[in-house]
């Protein structure tokens, strides 16, 4: 099982002892040293990687609040504080979770400089921990990038009692993603061949990473981003790779069906290999199934918890490791490093589990259950949303988030940042290349794959809409329905519309998050707020 104790500061980083087994994460408690000191020894440019990983802890957060509930997917309660501002595109410039998002991507930059910068002392052994540095750096500013788009991009540990903030201006989105890919790539060099940790940055990750950096830049670059791709799911085996998914002729007869032919031969329904099928795809986020199978209902009769046994799956790509402890200190957005070295208790986001209908976020919007039903989504309806507060007839109805069914304040399941069913619907995106459709093969099968799994018909033609609505349902909850609209080009046109019905105050400028005030203020005359705001 992951286990998380203490963390103590050294320097520049927050330094975690992360194991570098694949089966967990064990963090110790060393005594704190300076840089140098930590750069001689042994195994310093590990702890400073492993600094790095525990840094991005807290920018899972709150990220939900800024991109899931800022989607046609999700909406607050609109008598909770600020959330409902937030899912109403009125966010305001001093918003609270605007400035952490933005000042812990920054955190885990820095971290990751800190071992770029001092590259050259790394020893042989462990010239990967430089790899996921840049891996690092990369991903943070792909969140910025992505969410406030004119961000700067920080190459080095910047001198706080030094005007270096100075160097470093916003720049146009397209240089951002300029400068993502290439470390991306410099990523790549270092990882290729380092081995596979599904809790730690990889080759198959940055070389998937890459290409959706490729995908999402102003002006998308299709060929670089299918070449990538490419390489991984034409060898997914070799990257040990794949869907959870369970063939008919395997799957569990949960009740006896005799065959009209032969009664003794026991038949397998549809239902049940559904059932079959929900099940695996619980298990990708790590959850089990505690429960049977209703005959009268043909539906799953349970419910679902996390179990950390099944955290460590095929599906995984890259994933950031929490545990379960009772405690009163759990990990937020804007816990202080004094917070962390006291907490024992981590949590991605308080408001995606359990605990998120008590601070009236995650609630679906109507728009999304007219797609996620038990009739459309056999497979991922049961195990996406809570079926026991499902009732579409009544229209003021609350039905929340089921893929994180832990307790919010001290929840143990893993946040997922990139898995294959991904990778596979990225390729076939990447082949359609901004297209309305496609039949080439490689883009079929690679769709198909993901609609099997979901128990849903095969399909020939393949059309922009068809993927777009197929990430929607496949990826609810996990922050990527915004990002999607705004890479396909759709933002405007379908949250405008979600906006007018839903009397909100969607408008093109507000895809994007305001600059935080505080940075703007902080240099006074040098950054520029965004648009709208």
């Amino acid at each position: 099982m992951k286990r998380i104790y203490k963390i103590v500061i050294v320097c520049f980083s927050l330094i975690a002892l992360f194991a570098s087994c694949e089966e967990e994460l064990d963090l110790s408690n060393p005594t704190a040293l300076s840089l140098e000191e930590l750069l001689q020894t042994d195994d310093g440019f590990l702890l400073l990687a492993n600094g790095i990983l525990d840094a991005y802890q807290k920018v899972p957060a709150n990220e939900f609040l800024l991109t899931e509930l800022r989607s046609d997917n999700v909406r607050a309660n609109t008598e909770n504080g600020n959330f409902p501002l937030i899912a109403s595109y009125n966010v305001d410039v001093n918003n609270g979770d605007v400035a952490t998002y933005y000042s812990n991507n920054m955190a885990t930059i820095k971290h990751a400089n800190t071992v770029i910068d001092n590259r050259f002392l790394a020893p042989e052994s462990q010239q990967f921990t430089v790899g996921e540095a840049y891996f690092m750096r990369a991903l943070c500013h792909f969140n910025l990038v992505r969410a406030y788009q004119n961000v700067p991009f920080i190459d080095k540990v910047l001198d706080i009692n030094e005007d270096e903030a100075l160097d470093y201006p916003q720049l146009p989105e397209a240089e951002v993603y300029d400068r993502i890919i290439e470390d991306f790539r410099t990523s790549i060099a270092f990882l290729n061949g380092g081995e596979q940790n599904r809790y730690r940055p990889t080759e198959g990750a940055a070389i998937c990473m890459a290409a959706k950096a490729y995908l999402s830049q102003p002006n998308p670059n299709y060929v670089e981003a299918e070449l990538l791709l490419a390489s991984v799911v034409e060898n997914n085996a070799a990257f040990n790779y794949d869907l959870l998914f369970v063939e008919r002729d395997d799957a569990e007869n949960f009740v006896f069906n005799p065959d009209p032919l032969d009664p003794g031969v026991d038949l397998l329904t549809d239902a049940e290999y559904n059932a079959n099928l929900s099940i695996l795809y619980g298990n990708v986020f790590g959850n089990e199934f505690s429960g049977g199978f209703s005959e009268s209902e043909i539906v799953l009769d349970g419910s679902w918890s996390n179990n950390p046994g099944l955290e460590i799956n095929d599906e995984i790509i890259f994933s950031i490791a929490y545990d379960l402890f009772s405690s009163d200190n759990y990990v937020t957005s804007d816990s202080g490093l004094d917070d962390q070295v006291e907490t024992d208790s981590e949590s991605h986001s308080f408001a995606m589990t359990l605990q998120g209908p008590s601070n009236g976020v995650n609630i679906a919007t109507l728009d999304f259950l007219e797609v996620m039903t038990p009739e459309l989504q056999p497979v991922r309806f049961p195990a996406s949303i809570q079926v026991l507060s499902y009732n579409p007839s009544v229209i003021t109805n609350d039905t929340f988030n089921d893929k994180f069914p832990t307790d919010g304040e001290i929840g143990d399941n893993d946040w997922i940042v990139l898995r294959y069913a991904d990778v596979l619907l990225l390729y076939a995106e990447a082949i359609l290349a901004g297209g309305e459709s496609t039949t080439d093969p490689r883009a079929v099968a690679a769709f198909n794959q993901v609609r099997a799994r979901a128990g849903l018909e095969e399909v020939v033609n393949l059309t922009k809409d068809a993927l777009l609505e197929e990430r929607r349902v496949e990826f609810v909850y996990e922050n990527q329905r915004l990002y999607d609209l705004i890479r396909f080009g759709e933002a405007d046109n379908i949250l405008q519309q979600f906006s007018d019905e839903n009397s909100l105050f969607y408008t093109s400028e507000r895809k994007y998050l305001p600059f935080p005030q505080r940075e703007i203020d902080n240099l006074p005359n040098f950054y520029e707020q965004n648009p709208g705001y």
